[in-house]
């Protein structure tokens, strides 16, 4: 019958209650058979544990068990010899050191070194690290702690002509297990691959729904493009804390290490040009002359595979959900920012400034418009843009860096934008028109007014209404801004807006009263 894990204090427990009822004239020997059984030995043994316990004034204290121990210099050969406890302990005995047998060293190494470090000692720190026990944080609810690292695609992409190897940035909400966000950089991403990847995580419209939204916290990894001043201090001004993890150590950051192992097994390992592909004798490849992948049709797959994750995959920790169906279940509210609010961060940017022209902004053969472009044609701006979205892109004076505005792609323009254009175009040359006729007007000559006979007396200083007027217009200042509320004439009601009321009844027509006659 094999003994419980703590049979050494149930033994001196049940001894000791033997000696007890010695003492007091109640020990039988059923007593000390049913102890026997308990511990699957001879009744004679209970009686030498009992004899024990009267020598030692009622406590059991067995005779340890005496062990072999390596002395420094023994853990020093087995260090040397990279945990090889057969070949140090050769060269412990060739050297002429006193050592027990070859089965009594190594149970003594095995006592000495634990098994993690028995492996780093053949293998590294990394090694060591696969036999560490990791805790497990709480969940919390969606958008309290997001978790983000940068995972190399195990894949030869084509990008312009190079073959190369891809890297993905994610942002992986904790709560959920859902990828917020992620950016696809042709080559190790940067502080502008961050950058991207967090507009894409935070936003949440038609193009970036529904997971987003402010985080509280981000756990990142020592890498120097997380914890640049660039990136810090867009998500300094959300308010969002950075938690900076120490190096190598992936169990701080579980769900997004679960992401990128993912990703490797299901959709790398499937793609052309996959890097650990099972070769031939010599390290040669199978098919040698594949096709590989562009990058656009690598990003495409990839946009996929994330869809697949968020709305199709349940992962163990989410009970059977999947990463949608535990976000839209989160009662959490979800903190908000707009697209012109993030325009700030750094985006992708093209290479050299654009012009505008009669058809908008034209770039990868698209044409991007908006309603301030008007009378603005021939004039250069810097385009950036976010990856995968290119229905919008952002719009800077390339002189001084001012923001401009955004335009958007002219065949996905909505309705709304369309009747925006053309109301600002209208807008445009009303302003013409009316500096013209205001022109047309002060180009008449004009005369003073006279209180004698004398010819007419050009005016050349205009009056001092219409100057101070002039002055105020070089100033920038319009009546409008500066006007109380009630100097103002109110825009008509809208008449959807305005329900209309019921007639009164008429009373009963009395005839008129006389008027009294005036003296």
């Amino acid at each position: 019958m094999p003994h419980p894990p703590d049979h050494h204090a149930l033994r001196a427990a049940a001894i000791h209650r033997l000696y007890t009822l010695e003492q007091t004239k109640r020990l039988t020997r059923n007593r000390i058979t049913g102890v026997a059984d308990a511990f699957g030995v001879d009744p004679r043994t209970v009686d030498r544990w009992l004899a024990n316990a009267r020598a030692n004034h009622g406590t059991y204290q067995p005779a340890g068990r005496t062990s072999f121990l390596l002395t420094p210099d023994m853990l020093d050969a087995v260090a040397r010899w990279r945990g090889n406890a057969t070949a140090a302990w050769k060269e412990l005995r060739a050297e002429g050191h006193p050592v027990p047998s070859l089965a009594t060293f190594h149970r003594a190494t095995n006592r000495a070194l634990t098994p993690g470090m028995r492996a780093g000692l053949r293998a590294g720190e990394k090694a060591r690290r696969r036999l560490d026990v990791a805790g497990e944080r709480e969940r919390h609810h969606r958008n309290y702690a997001w978790e983000t690292d940068h995972v190399e695609a195990s894949v030869k992409v084509r990008v312009e002509g190079h073959i190369r190897k891809p890297w993905i940035t994610f942002f992986v909400d904790c709560a959920t297990s859902a990828i917020c966000g992620l950016a696809v950089s042709p080559q190790r991403p940067s502080r502008e691959g961050v950058l991207v990847a967090i507009r894409d995580a935070i936003l949440i419209d038609e193009h970036h729904g529904p997971f987003g939204g402010i985080p509280t916290y981000v756990r990142v990894d020592g890498g120097k493009e997380f914890l640049c001043r660039t990136v810090t201090d867009a998500l300094g001004v959300l308010g969002t804390e950075i938690i900076a993890l120490p190096p190598f150590t992936p169990e701080g950051k579980g769900n997004v290490e679960a992401v990128n192992g993912a990703i490797k097994k299901t959709l790398f390992a499937s793609m052309p040009g996959y890097t650990h592909a099972p070769t031939l004798r010599g390290g040669n490849p199978i098919d040698p002359d594949q096709p590989l992948l562009h990058f656009e049709a690598f990003v495409e797959q990839v946009l996929d595979w994330v869809h697949y994750w968020n709305h199709e995959n349940t992962p163990k920790s989410l009970n059977g959900q999947t990463p949608r169906q535990a976000w839209d279940a989160d009662p959490a509210l979800v903190d908000t920012v707009t697209a012109g609010d993030l325009h700030t961060y750094t985006l992708e940017r093209h290479g050299k400034p654009l012009t505008i022209n009669n058809s908008g902004v034209r770039w990868r053969k698209r044409n991007y418009i908006a309603d301030w472009m008007h009378g603005r044609v021939g004039e250069k701006v810097d385009l950036r843009y976010l990856p995968h979205h290119n229905h919008r892109v952002e719009l800077y004076d390339p002189h001084s860096g001012r923001y401009l505005g955004a335009a958007v792609m002219a065949r996905q323009a909505t309705r709304e934008q369309a009747l925006s254009l053309k109301q600002a175009r209208r807008r445009e040359a009303d302003r013409l028109r009316a500096q013209l006729q205001k022109a047309e007007r002060n180009r008449n000559e004009r005369f003073a007014a006279a209180t004698r006979p004398a010819p007419p007396v050009p005016l050349d200083a205009l009056p001092e209404e219409e100057a101070l007027e002039h002055l105020r217009t070089l100033d920038g200042f319009t009546p409008a801004a500066e006007a109380l509320p009630d100097l103002i004439k109110l825009p008509e009601p809208d008449a959807a807006l305005t329900r209309p009321l019921a007639p009164r009844a008429t009373p009963p027509s009395t005839p008129p009263a006389q008027p009294e006659e005036q003296p």
